[in-house]
């Protein structure tokens, strides 16, 4: 049995605002490798539609607090009787977000947004992972950019989806997914635009790989 050949890859994390959904596939265009978005839907996947800054509602479903309250929803009642055999516990998550990059992980070149990817990929050869991130205020005011909500709408928005990202990598794999440790490089693309880290991470990435043929 011969060796495994592994193509290139790019992890890419990034909080609310940082550019993630706009740099992450970018990113994979200009290396020519596909894309493997964040959780999304069937439904979002079947007809092309691509995660955004804010959550999905499929992160949202996999969140602790989601599956909370679909457990209601479905249950029509606020008195726990039994556990519901629906809702996911957290392996059957972490299940479904790893079994998308089980040919990453094999070897296939891609560009990953999200699903915990420089942890789940932490030892595949030639993988360089990306963190995208800033302050609050300055991811705000980017995110306002593109995104057409009023100040407040913006803020819970930010809350809401820094806080469940966070959680769902802290919960299925106890590690703070803003740790600098995980990452070949962390940048703040507030400062310099999408043009400008685009061409950082692509610079970044390029050189990482030619170093380590």
């Amino acid at each position: 049995m011969g060796s495994v050949t592994f193509g290139n890859a790019v992890t890419v994390s990034a909080s609310y605002g940082a550019g993630g959904s706009f740099i992450a596939p970018r990113l994979a265009e200009e290396l020519k490798i596909p894309f493997i978005d964040r959780l999304i839907s069937a439904e979002d996947a079947a007809l092309g539609r691509a995660s955004g800054e804010g959550l999905s509602e499929a992160e949202r479903a996999s969140s602790p607090v989601g599956r909370f309250l679909s457990y209601f929803a479905r249950s029509g009642s606020d008195t726990v009787i039994g556990p519901d055999p629906v809702i996911e516990d957290d392996e059957s998550i972490r299940q479904r977000t790893e079994s998308a990059l089980q040919d990453v992980a094999a070897g296939a070149p891609a560009v990953v947004l999200g699903r915990a990817g420089a942890i789940v990929l932490a030892s595949r050869p030639r993988t360089f992972h990306v963190r995208l991130d800033g302050p609050v205020d300055r991811r705000l005011k980017w995110a306002g950019q593109f995104e057409r909500f009023d100040e407040e709408a913006l803020r819970r928005r930010q809350a809401e989806a820094d806080r469940v990202r966070f959680s769902f990598v802290k919960r299925l794999y106890h590690v703070d997914s803003a740790s600098a440790s995980l990452y070949h490089l962390v940048l703040d693309p507030t400062v310099l635009g999408v043009d400008r880290a685009l061409h950082v991470v692509l610079t970044a990435s390029t050189d990482y790989f030619e170093a380590n043929p």
